[in-house]
């Protein structure tokens, strides 16, 4: 199996033994980003609202380095140690997607790693080369996929 792993300057560096992310093929798979920010080593704040925005800004710049945007994520986990803090957390979260969202799980969690409120991890799909296929090839091969009837 061969895997590649992600790492990058502009996300936090891994705080013990795993990879920020790991390629394989076309799947993206990153750890759950604290609230650090990158060049401090440190908690953005006591803020849900901030630290859910820092964890979001790391898996993207993550993804940026596998050369991919948050459109290909597919799939998020949040973990939480208050989930009455949810309703702030969400529409932070919505900020950083669009139509059509990723599916989610969100979790109520007792601690986390250097004190923080929030993690968040995701599973991206790099879709680029099908993409460039169902272009030339004007989606006959993925009539469905694209939602295009010929």
């Amino acid at each position: 199996m061969i895997q590649e792993c992600i790492t990058t300057e502009k996300a936090p560096k891994a705080i013990g033994p795993y990879s920020p992310a790991i390629k394989l093929g076309d799947m993206i798979f990153t750890s759950g980003q604290l609230p650090i920010v990158p060049e401090t080593g440190e908690l953005i704040s006591d803020s849900i609202e901030e630290q859910t925005a820092q964890c979001l800004r790391n898996i993207e710049a993550i993804l940026e380095e596998a050369g991919i945007s948050m459109k290909y994520v597919l799939k998020t986990t949040v973990y939480m140690t208050d989930l009455s803090e949810f309703g702030k957390m969400n529409a932070v979260y919505a900020d950083f997607f669009t139509e059509p969202y990723p599916a989610r799980s969100a979790a109520q969690v007792s601690a986390l790693a250097k004190g923080a409120r929030i993690e968040i991890e995701c599973i991206a799909l790099d879709t680029r080369a099908l993409e460039v296929i169902c272009s030339q090839e004007g989606c006959s091969s993925c009539e469905t996929a694209c939602g295009r009837e010929e």
